[in-house]
């Protein structure tokens, strides 16, 4: 795989004219700990990064300041063809969060640590993931079942009051897009 395989997109970037005070909401809606800056061409000028916000508050900036003021350059980035061998190296020496895609200095996506973490899951367990969030919901946050996915075919285990609720577990498993078939395997409730 390579960044452009798994980078996230469209990219949410801020512009060096800005003040910090609104890249900071911006950061704290996206729960983002980076955005990068660019121009109007969308050339990738550098980054500005939860820290660095904070720092710029820390000593005081005034309200006026830009994010060009307190904005990382020069910084590191990769083109859209790099592994994710290269991907997590680098994230990983150089300790960041997110690393800049580019193509031509122009930004064309972000890649973060959990956009690679995503590319160590398989499938099916996102899959599990989801029905099993769906049925702690539907059970009011009480994990009642366990699930497992193979191929698309889920597979619920745990207790069941009556046909009806076997009905709804099913359909709510169902709402997962990716899931085929589900298969119960009722177990005797244990109180």
């Amino acid at each position: 795989m390579i960044a452009a395989e798994v980078m996230s997109r469209p990219v949410v970037s801020v512009r060096p004219t800005m003040p910090v005070r609104q890249a900071m909401v911006m950061l704290v809606e996206h729960r983002f700990g980076a955005l990068p800056v660019v121009n109007e061409e969308e050339r990738l000028l550098g980054m500005v990064s939860e820290s660095d916000v904070l720092r710029s508050g820390m000593t005081g900036a005034s309200i006026g300041t830009t994010v060009a003021e307190v904005m990382a350059a020069p910084l590191a980035t990769v083109p859209m063809s790099a592994t994710v061998t290269e991907l997590a190296e680098i994230l990983l020496d150089r300790r960041l969060r997110c690393v800049p895609v580019i193509d031509n200095n122009i930004l064309v996506g972000v890649v973060s640590r959990s956009d690679l973490l995503r590319t160590l899951l398989q499938d099916d367990d996102v899959l599990a993931d989801r029905i099993r969030r769906l049925l702690n919901a539907y059970a009011g946050r009480r994990p009642r079942w366990s699930v497992e996915v193979d191929g698309g075919r889920a597979w619920i285990s745990g207790p069941f009051a009556d046909e009806a609720e076997r009905r709804v577990v099913i359909a709510l498993a169902h709402t997962v897009p990716g899931i085929g078939e589900v298969d119960l395997r009722p177990t005797l409730a244990t109180i």
